[in-house]
C-alpha cells in the first residue's frame, strides 16, 4: 500500500533551501498508510505549511510532494487527527514536535 511518511526536523528548514529529497531515515520518520490519511486531507487545507522550501508559502499537505508543517500550524493538525484511531501515532509526532517547537516533515505519495 501507499504510504506517507512524517517525521520531526531537528532544525527549522532555512530560507532559500529546498526539501525535495525523501530521506525518512534522516528525520526518524513514521509511516502512515494512505488509506488512513485520505478521508481526511481536505482538512488540512486551512492549516498554514510550506511545500518544499520555507519560502513557497501554502495550505495544506502537498499531498504528493514535501511539505513542511511549522510549529504555529501544530495545534490545529493535531486537532484534526484526534478523532482517527489509525493516526494516533501521528498525533503523538505532532504533540512531541508542538511540544520541543520543531517542525515536521511530510513526504507525499
Amino acid at each position: 500500500m501507499a504510504k506517507h511518511e512524517f517525521g520531526i526536523m531537528d532544525q527549522a528548514p532555512q530560507s532559500g533551501a529546498r526539501y525535495d529529497a525523501y530521506e525518512p531515515g534522516r528525520y526518524r520518520c513514521i509511516s502512515v498508510e494512505d488509506a488512513d490519511l485520505e478521508n481526511i486531507v481536505a482538512d488540512f487545507r486551512h492549516i498554514d505549511c510550506c511545500w518544499h522550501s520555507p519560502d513557497v508559502k501554502e495550505k495544506g499537505l502537498a499531498y504528493c510532494g514535501v511539505t513542511l508543517i511549522p510549529p504555529s500550524s501544530l495545534a490545529a493538525f493535531a486537532d484534526i487527527l484526534q478523532d482517527h484511531a489509525a493516526l494516533a501515532p501521528l498525533k503523538e509526532l505532532a504533540l512531541r514536535a508542538m511540544r520541543a517547537g520543531k517542525w515536521i516533515i511530510h513526504f507525499g505519495l
